[in-house]
């Protein structure tokens, strides 16, 4: 019971969301330059772009370990500048059977929102993940600033 979450959670930027998704989609090979200590590396390793269908893989560090998040984007709408990520493979299926990360911006929000489905029912709610994407989020907006 109570094993399929969702989170959702907002935070603001002040540089515009419009550039912040171009960030995420057009630009996500510079997250590891903007976000040193956190983001190692991104790759694409199916597709040249970030598009519908594309299978990419984060290298990040969260609280002092190295992990890897490997997802395949399964929407892409820029009116909305909506990016659907559905994690395929690395460290966070080891907690969640399921885990599916949406990241859309407006005006001067960008909202994460994280639908997921527990192994087990001690499983943490993922406020860690949540807590080290907000970090990100915040580097990136300064770096657009």
């Amino acid at each position: 019971m109570g094993l399929k979450g969702k989170l959702i959670s907002s935070v603001e930027v002040k540089c515009g969301g419009h550039l912040f998704h171009d960030i995420l989609h057009a630009k996500t090979h510079h997250i590891s330059n903007i976000s040193p200590s956190k983001v190692k590396s991104f790759e694409i390793h199916e597709g040249e772009t970030v598009d519908v269908g594309s299978i990419v893989q984060w290298t990040y560090n969260d609280d002092g370990k190295d992990k890897t998040c490997k997802q395949v984007i399964e929407a892409i709408d820029h009116e909305t500048k909506t990016i659907t990520w559905k994690v395929i493979g690395g460290d966070l299926l080891e907690l969640y059977d399921s885990f599916t990360i949406i990241s859309s911006c407006d005006h001067l929000w960008t909202t994460w929102t994280f639908l997921y489905e527990k192994k087990t029912e001690d499983t943490p709610e993922p406020l860690v993940f949540l807590a080290y994407v907000f970090h990100v989020t915040k580097e990136i907006e300064n770096h657009l600033l």
